[in-house]
Formats: structure tokens, C-alpha cells, sequence
């Protein structure tokens, strides 16, 4: 029995509105990299489903950069901290680990030689430090600013030259190594986001919230231009990127606009429109190769088309915020996977591509909990917007006809056959037909958490946080308590029938999954332990003899029914974040989701 890792659905980039995101390029033109939360994710340019993540930051990671080897990368995060590891293998292992400065790391830059790192941020006495990459010891100073340093850069070659952008609305250059301050840029009259020299190293340009571009000489630091005349964008300009022959630059803006600058000829040759949304505000953007990339407030990563400027090549999609629950269907031999997160936000996932479509309309305002599919097609879903949605997988599209508003916060529901569903509200019941609801029932005696429909109908198993399971029978449009209870370890956080419907499986709160026998009046037939912590979500395979669970302590388990020691453990199944939801796409790939915005499929070998 063994499990690999088969294929990573990566998040996006983590976005703030008004703050820039610093996306790093790779020297040999291969991948891309970006941060969220305590990830680093690596993408390949040409195809951006295949990725890597790296996950051994402790605290937020804000920027990483790699050095012009392509061997290294350096990131940097809340704390401070930088770690330069290797990527050349799958480990990643560290090489070196500094703190050069006392606040949150903004934006990292490496030496042409690959000798030097400029890191600059937020920070208590400093806002930036300049040191070898092997020793740590400091090659310069940068002084001069008064605020946070957004932005860093270095001239890639010989004489070499330093410059800086801050929220102090100044750029600083300096010359070196060591570096010392040279002289100060007050050009810009709000925050400067960006500053970027040009591959070759004759000019760097500065751009800022003021919604101006100024090119600057690269070796003496005069002034050459403002890009635009008075200004290049109208609203404020947050990253800018060089093409590989320094001839033209882009320039991403909270106008929600990229554009593609001549910089000898100081003219906008191509103005790319990314909507009208506040979402489609352009926070990053890097120009590698021949791809043009850009980053809206969204989290989707556009790439840009200079011969249809309105309309992007590809758009990559996905969550960058935790992913609370997932399902999975099969329609016309294709598998889909639905994945639901903490903004309301649902994608649908080709499972072999990795191709990821957003439902489009307005749909849940608050965290999806819990979701299935039902037997006409359509996707269930509850959130803490205290709705349950039901939407039509073959149109993705809401509708405010589908949504069923409940009295109180709906935690989680199953569907079963006929039509019928079972939600678990706050201190109550619901039993929901054809998508109306028909049965409310209160006063139950105890707290329910997590629910289950036999397959077969008929039966509701409602889990509690009294650590019992009372079942329902369902008669008509009413639910009837039967009186009978089982005893799981603890307080119940989520239960399942096998897909035959001779078990249910209950976790708890107690670090146990407990398999009652339907036939055998549900009497307790085996407890599985193994995590650490409390069992967060359950999934049977479509052989009814595994099933999987996962846990707040970041492990998979799956466990073969007949015998409780025959099990696969996946260790960190997602490093630092618990498992969320699980399903299975057959019998030998499991998914999983969890709070690190990613979905993973796993390949298991029994």
C-alpha cells in the first residue's frame, strides 16, 4: 500500500487592495513564482497547472526572487527573515537562513554575480540591508528614507548601482559595492510601488501611486523622462517590467489598465483594458520571454495579448484564499472537481487539465461550508451567508431562484435520493425536497455538527457535539426522530455512509473515526485511531473497503475497513495548514483541499 503525490491545483497569488505584488521571474525563462500565505508557489510559464509549493516559511511570505544562476531562490517574509534555498532539487533545501531586518521583508533583489541581496521592507532602526548571500555580512548601507521601502532593484552589471523606492513618495540611488547613498528622487508625490532597472543596465524606471513613470539613467541616476508626459496611467501604478532587449517596459495600474510602453520613443504602444470590476485592478505584472503576465486583485493570472489587447490568451483561475470544502462528479466521462472557500468564491476543476472555471452571477457572500451534487445535476451548496444554493453544473451560472434562505446558519448537509436534503443548521434541522423546504425541526436536546443520508434513503444520521449520533428516519416532507443513538469518542465533526450503504464512519473531535454496521442495527464495528489531533472530514471510497479522513494535524489517513492496521498515512499532506475536505475521484486518486488555498490529487496504490 502506497500513495504519491499526483498533481497540484496551486492557489494564486495572495492580494490586497492598493498594495502591490511583486511576481519574481525565472533566469532561464521557465517558471514563475509568487507568494501566499506561508507559501512560495512556483508555475511553469508555458503551462502554469504544472507548479511546485514551498512551504518552509513560519511566518507570511511576502516576496521571493531568483537568483540570475537560476539555482537559488531567495524569500522573504513577515518576520523579517530570509531563506535562500536550492531549486534544483524537489527537497529544496536550505542554504542559508538570515534576519537582516526587524519587519515585514517587501521586495528582494539579487546581485548580476549572484554574490549580493538587497532586502528591504518595514523595520524598527532599518528598512533595507545589503549583504553577501554566503556570509550574511553587510556590503553597504541604504540610507535616506523616512518610511517603509516598497521596492529594490540592482543594476545587473558592472559599475553597480542600487536604487529604491519608499512610502516616503522618494527614491533613493546608490553606488557601489559598498553601497552609499548617492542622491534622492522627489519627482513622485505619493508612494513609490515600483523600481526596476533594465536588463542591460543603461536606465531604471520608478513608478508610483501618483500614476507616473520616470526613467532614469541607470549609471549616473539623472533623469530622462516621464513616461506619458504628465502621466502615464490614471490611477496608481503598482509594478513595472522590463522586455528582455530593454527597449519597452509594462506597467500594471489600479486603472485597471496594463500598457506597453516604447521607452526611447516615451509612447504607449499598446493600452490592455482588463475589465471594469474593482477585482480587475492590475497589481503585479512581469515580462518574460514572450509572455506578458499581469495580476488583478482578483488573484487570476491574465496573460496579455499585444495583438487583441482586450482580451487575454489565458487567464489562470483558482482560490487564494482556504478552501473549506470540495466534491467531485463525473459528466460525459469527463471528472470535475468543485472546490467552495472561505470568500464564497466556487471553482469547477477539470481533473486531468487542471483547466479551473469560475460560476459566474451572484453567488454566496460568505464562506461555503459544505457542498454535493444531487441527483438532477446540481451543485448543493451552504454557507455562512445562511443559504443553501442549488446550481446547474451544466450552466455554472446562480440564480436567485435556486437559493433557499434558512432562520439561522446552516454548518453543513448531505443529499440523498428522491430529491431530498438534510441540513444542519444552528440548534435545528431542516429537511429541504426538490429544493424547498419542507421540515424544520428545533429543540433538539443537543447541538448537531455534521450529517449523513443513507445512500438508499429513508435515514438521516445527524452527528452532535454530545459525541452521539441520533438518527431520522424520513417519512414524506417530515423528519422523525427514531430515538436511537450511538456513541462516537467525542463530539462529532463529520460522518459518511459508504457508497453501498452498509457503513457509516464517524469522526470526532477525539482524534478517532468510529464505523458503525448499518445492518447489524448500526452496532460500533471498529475505531480507527492514528492523528494527532481532531479528525476534520471523512470520504469512502467507491469500493465501500477504504476510506480516507483528515485532521487538524495536516494528515490523510486511509484505512482499509476489514483490517484497522492496514493503513496509508500521508504525512503534511499540506504542510502547516489542516485538511479541509476530502473526496475520491475513483478507487485509486483521492483529493484534498485545505486552508493553504490548494487542491492536490493523490494517486493510491492498495
Amino acid at each position: 500500500m502506497a500513495c504519491e503525490l499526483k498533481q497540484v491545483f496551486a492557489s494564486l497569488p495572495q492580494m490586497e487592495r492598493g498594495v502591490a505584488k511583486v511576481i519574481g521571474g525565472d533566469p532561464k525563462g521557465n517558471n514563475f513564482l509568487y507568494t501566499n500565505g506561508k507559501s512560495v508557489i512556483i508555475r511553469n510559464i508555458d503551462n502554469p497547472a504544472i507548479a511546485d509549493i514551498y512551504t518552509e516559511h513560519a511566518h507570511q511570505v511576502h516576496v521571493a526572487k531568483y537568483a540570475p544562476s537560476g539555482f537559488y531562490i531567495a524569500s522573504g517574509d513577515a518576520s523579517g527573515k530570509i531563506r535562500i534555498w536550492d531549486t534544483t532539487q524537489k527537497e529544496h533545501l536550505l542554504k542559508y537562513e538570515y534576519q537582516p531586518i526587524s519587519g515585514a521583508i517587501k521586495d528582494i533583489a539579487w546581485s548580476g554575480d549572484n554574490s549580493r541581496i538587497a532586502v528591504v521592507g518595514q523595520g524598527r532602526e532599518k528598512f533595507a540591508s545589503v549583504f553577501l548571500w554566503d556570509s550574511g555580512s553587510s556590503v553597504g548601507e541604504i540610507t535616506g528614507h523616512s518610511k517603509a521601502i516598497t521596492s529594490v532593484d540592482i543594476k545587473s552589471s558592472r559599475p553597480y548601482r542600487l536604487a529604491t523606492g519608499s512610502d516616503d513618495q522618494t527614491s533613493a540611488f546608490f553606488e557601489g559595492p559598498p553601497f552609499k547613498f548617492k542622491v534622492m528622487m522627489t519627482d513622485h508625490s505619493r508612494f513609490v510601488n515600483c523600481v526596476r532597472f533594465s536588463p542591460d543596465g543603461n536606465r531604471y524606471a520608478t513608478a508610483a501611486s501618483d500614476g507616473k513613470i520616470f526613467v532614469y539613467d541607470g549609471k549616473t541616476g539623472d533623469k530622462l523622462a516621464s513616461l506619458g508626459g504628465e502621466k502615464a496611467h490614471e490611477g496608481g501604478i503598482y509594478a513595472i517590467s522590463w522586455s528582455g532587449d530593454s527597449s519597452q517596459l509594462i506597467s500594471a495600474s489600479g486603472d485597471k489598465t496594463v500598457k506597453l510602453w516604447d521607452v526611447a520613443g516615451n509612447t504607449a504602444v499598446t493600452t490592455f483594458n482588463m475589465g471594469g470590476d474593482v477585482n480587475d485592478q492590475q497589481l503585479g505584472c512581469l515580462w518574460q520571454k514572450d509572455h506578458l503576465l499581469s495580476i488583478s486583485l482578483s488573484g487570476y493570472i491574465n496573460y496579455l495579448d499585444k495583438n487583441n489587447p482586450d482580451r487575454p490568451l489565458r487567464v489562470v483561475k483558482g482560490h487564494n484564499k482556504s478552501v473549506q470544502c470540495l466534491t467531485v462528479h463525473k459528466s460525459e466521462g469527463r471528472s470535475n472537481i468543485y472546490t467552495g472557500s472561505h470568500d464564497g468564491n466556487i471553482f469547477c476543476w477539470d481533473a486531468e487539465t487542471g483547466d479551473c472555471d469560475e460560476f459566474h452571477g451572484k453567488g454566496h457572500s460568505n464562506q461555503v461550508s459544505k457542498m454535493a451534487v444531487d441527483e438532477s445535476e446540481k451543485l448543493v451548496t451552504c454557507s455562512m451567508d445562511d443559504t443553501v444554493r442549488y446550481t446547474s453544473l451544466a450552466k455554472k451560472e446562480y440564480s436567485a431562484s435556486d437559493m433557499v434562505k434558512m432562520d439561522v446558519q446552516p454548518k453543513c448537509h448531505a443529499v440523498g435520493p428522491d430529491g431530498y436534503a438534510v441540513v444542519v443548521c444552528i440548534e435545528q434541522l431542516v429537511l429541504l425536497k426538490g429544493g424547498k423546504k419542507v421540515f424544520t425541526l428545533d429543540n433538539l436536546g443537543y447541538e448537531p455538527e455534521a450529517v449523513a443520508v443513507h445512500p438508499g434513503g429513508g435515514t438521516a444520521a445527524v452527528g452532535g457535539s454530545d459525541g452521539k449520533v441520533h438518527l431520522y428516519s424520513i417519512q414524506g416532507s417530515a423528519l422523525k426522530d427514531e430515538g436511537k443513538t450511538m456513541d462516537a469518542q467525542g463530539p462529532i465533526t463529520d460522518m459518511a455512509y459508504s457508497r453501498d450503504g452498509a457503513y457509516l464512519a464517524v469522526s470526532d473531535e477525539k482524534k478517532a473515526v468510529t464505523v458503525f454496521t448499518v445492518a447489524d442495527a448500526y452496532a460500533e464495528k471498529d475505531v480507527f485511531y492514528g492523528h494527532h489531533a481532531k479528525v476534520m472530514c471523512l470520504a469512502w471510497s467507491p469500493d465501500n473497503e477504504h476510506f480516507a479522513s483528515g485532521g487538524m494535524d495536516t494528515m490523510v489517513y486511509i484505512w482499509t475497513l476489514s483490517n484497522p492496521d492496514k493503513r496509508i498515512k500521508i504525512q503534511d499532506a499540506h504542510r502547516l495548514h489542516h485538511v479541509s475536505s476530502l473526496s475520491w475521484l475513483n478507487e485509486n486518486t483521492l483529493v484534498t483541499t485545505s486552508h493553504d488555498a490548494c487542491v492536490k490529487q493523490w494517486t493510491v496504490k492498495f
